[in-house]
C-alpha cells in the first residue's frame, strides 16, 4: 500500500507538472551561466552593503570595546563536502555547476566567512573574556547566506568568526536532484510498525530530507575542523538546526532558532479558526497555495512556470510589502535579484517542504516533542545539572507562534523537574545522562518573521544576549525582550533556578507576552480586539 500511495502522489506531481511545463517555456531562454553570473552579482552588492552601510557607528561600541572596522575581514568561500548518503544517483553532476567527470566525488557548500581579528587576539589574551564558539548562520526556506548582509557587521562585535551558508540545494552551493534514499526509522519486524505503513512513510520521508541538510552541514563542519559551534538557523534553517543537534549535540555550543518552523503541534480547531478570521480573498489565496502544496508544486517551481515579468514582479512585490523597513531603492533591487534569481535556478533544496511540512507550515514531526530530547554536548561543568542552552528569538509581528517557544521552555522545565527529583542512583541506571536543554524566548520589536532585516539592530543585540556578550553591548542600544513561561517565571521569583544568562534582568510574563507578540498583519485585529477587551475589564474593576 505504501508502494501504491508513493505511485498516487507521483502520478499525481507529474500530471501537474504536465499542466504547467507549457508556461516554463518562459524561462529556458536564459542560460543557467547567466542565472549564476547574476545572483554572483548580487551577493556581490549585498557584501559591499555589508562591510560598507551596516557598520556599527563609533557610539555604537561599548566604551570598553575592542572592536574596530579595521580588524575585520569578508571571505565568500566554496567548500567540498562529501555527498550526503540519502541522495541518489551521486555520480551524477550537479544541475548548475559543470563537472567534466561523471564520477562526482562532492558536492559545494557556498558561503560567506567574517573574522573579527581583534577579538579573537583578545580573547587570546584574556581568558575571562573568551569569544564564543563561532557562529554558523543557515537560512530559511528559499533564501541565502547574505539575507544576513545587514547583521553580519554587527554580529562580529560580539562573535569572532561569522560564518554565513547557503544551504545544500540553495544559493550557489551544489543543486543535486532532490531524489532520496528512504531513511527507515522503524524495525520492519514490528508488527505494529508495520499496521502503520502510512505514518511510517511520511517519518522515513522527513529523516531522508533532514538527513540532506544534516550530512553536508557536518561534512562542512568536519573541512573547517570546528570542535563546537554556535548555531543559529532562521526560520526553515532553525527547524534544520534542531536536526543536526540531535544528531550532533557535541559540536553545538548553543542553539539559537531564529522564528522557528514547525515547532508547535498542529491543531485542526485553531488552524481552522485562523484561517476562516482572515479576509476573503486571503483565505482563496491560502487555499490555492495548500492545493498546490499538497501536489508538490513549490514556491520557486511556480515563480519559473511564469513569465520573467510576472515572476519579477511577484518577487519585487515582495520585497516591497514583507520588508518596508528597506526604504533604499538601490537596496530593494539587489536584495530582490538574489532572491530573485536564487528562486530561478533549478530547484533542489526547495523540494524538502512537502517532505518536512504539511500544508499551514506545520511540521510532520514537530519540534515540540523533539527539542527537549536533545542531549548536551558540553563539559561536566556544573555537576551534569545544565542542559544545552536553546534560544527561541521571535519577531513582534511574526507569524510563526511565539507559544511554541514558551511550550518547549515549559517541557524541558518540568523535565528538568522530574530530575532532580530522582535519587542519583535512579539516575545513573538511566541510559540518557543527559539533563534537558534549558530554553530562553526572546522577542524583537518593530519586526516580523524577516527580523534580521526588519530591525538588525535589536535582532544583533538577542543574538549577543543568547551568546552571552549583554555585557558588550553599548548602554544606548535596544535590547529584545526576554520572555518565560509561568511556571518558569515562579521557580525564577523562588530562586530555585538560574534566571538566565541575563543576571538579574527582569523577564516578562506569559501575559506580557500575549501583550507584545501581535503577530501576522491578519491576525492584528483579532490580538488588537483581546488588547481592547482587556483594558475594558481593567477599567471596569477601577469602578
Amino acid at each position: 500500500s505504501t508502494h501504491r500511495s508513493q505511485q498516487s502522489n507521483s502520478r499525481s506531481l507529474y500530471r501537474m507538472k504536465i499542466i504547467m511545463f507549457p508556461f516554463s517555456l518562459f524561462t529556458s531562454s536564459i542560460k543557467i551561466s547567466d542565472r549564476i553570473e547574476s545572483l554572483r552579482d548580487a551577493e556581490s552588492k549585498l557584501l559591499e552593503f555589508a562591510k560598507t552601510r551596516f557598520v556599527p557607528s563609533p557610539h555604537d561600541h561599548h566604551p570598553h570595546s575592542t572592536c574596530s572596522s579595521h580588524h575585520h575581514s569578508f571571505e565568500l568561500f566554496d567548500t567540498p563536502i562529501a555527498p550526503p548518503s540519502v541522495v541518489k544517483d551521486k555520480n551524477k553532476n550537479c544541475q548548475v555547476f559543470d563537472d567534466d567527470d561523471d564520477d562526482v566525488e562532492h558536492y559545494s557548500l557556498h558561503g560567506v566567512k567574517v573574522v573579527n581579528q581583534q577579538l579573537l587576539a583578545s580573547s587570546d589574551d584574556d581568558v575571562s573574556s573568551s569569544s564564543p564558539a563561532p557562529l554558523v548562520l543557515l537560512h530559511g526556506y528559499a533564501n541565502g547566506s547574505l539575507y544576513f548582509y545587514r547583521n553580519l557587521h554587527g554580529l562580529s562585535k560580539f562573535f569572532g568568526q561569522i560564518y554565513a551558508l547557503d544551504m545544500l540545494g540553495w544559493g550557489l552551493s551544489s543543486r543535486p536532484r532532490f531524489n532520496l534514499h528512504l531513511q527507515h526509522t522503524h524495525n520492519s519486524n514490528d508488527d505494529a510498525a508495520n499496521n502503520n505503513n502510512s505514518s511510517n512513510n511520511d517519518n522515513d520521508k522527513v529523516k531522508s530530507a533532514e538527513q540532506f541538510f544534516v550530512e553536508s552541514l557536518e561534512s562542512w563542519r568536519r573541512h573547517h575542523n570546528l570542535p563546537k559551534m554556535t548555531l543559529a538557523g532562521h526560520s526553515m534553517g532553525g527547524y534544520l538546526s534542531v536536526a543536526y543537534a540531535e544528531q550532533y549535540p557535541q559540536h553545538v555550543e548553543k542553539l539559537i532558532l531564529l522564528s522557528p518552523v514547525g515547532v508547535p503541534q498542529k491543531v485542526q480547531e485553531e488552524d481552522t479558526q485562523r484561517v476562516s478570521s482572515m479576509p476573503f480573498y486571503i483565505r482563496a489565496l491560502i487555499h490555492t497555495v495548500r492545493a498546490m502544496f499538497n501536489r508538490g508544486i513549490t514556491p520557486g517551481y511556480f515563480l519559473r512556470s511564469l513569465p520573467h515579468s510576472k515572476s519579477r514582479d511577484m518577487v519585487n512585490g515582495y520585497i516591497t510589502n514583507r520588508l518596508p523597513a528597506i526604504t533604499c531603492e538601490e537596496e530593494q533591487q539587489y536584495l530582490g535579484e538574489y532572491l530573485y534569481q536564487n528562486s530561478m535556478l533549478p530547484g533542489s533544496g526547495e523540494d524538502c517542504l512537502c517532505e518536512i511540512l504539511t500544508a499551514g507550515a506545520f511540521a510532520r514531526v514537530p519540534l515540540i516533542d523533539r527539542i527537549p530530547e536533545i542531549k548536551s554536548g558540553g563539559s561536566d561543568e556544573n555537576n551534569g545539572e545544565e542542559g544545552l542552552e536553546v534560544h527561541f528569538v521571535y519577531g513582534e509581528n511574526d507569524w510563526m507562534d511565539y507559544r511554541g517557544g514558551l511550550d518547549v521552555q515549559r517541557l524541558c522545565h518540568e523535565k528538568m523537574q522530574d530530575r532532580r527529583t530522582t535519587t542519583t542512583t535512579t539516575r545513573s541506571a538511566e541510559n540518557n545522562q543527559s539533563p534537558p536543554p534549558k530554553v530562553f524566548v526572546h522577542g524583537v520589536r518593530n519586526a516580523g518573521h524577516l527580523l534580521m532585516l526588519e530591525n538588525y539592530q535589536e535582532f544583533n543585540a538577542a543574538m549577543a544576549i543568547a551568546a552571552g556578550r549583554e555585557e558588550d553591548l553599548p548602554p544606548g542600544m535596544s535590547r529584545s525582550v526576554e520572555f518565560a513561561c509561568d511556571e518558569v517565571a515562579a521557580a525564577n521569583a523562588e530562586g530555585t533556578t538560574s534566571r538566565s544568562s541575563r543576571g538579574e534582568k527582569v523577564v516578562m510574563s506569559e501575559i506580557d507576552a500575549a501583550k507584545f507578540f501581535r503577530g501576522g498583519r491578519f491576525n492584528r485585529r483579532e490580538s488588537q480586539k483581546r488588547k481592547d477587551d482587556d483594558a475594558v475589564i481593567v477599567e471596569e474593576k477601577k469602578e
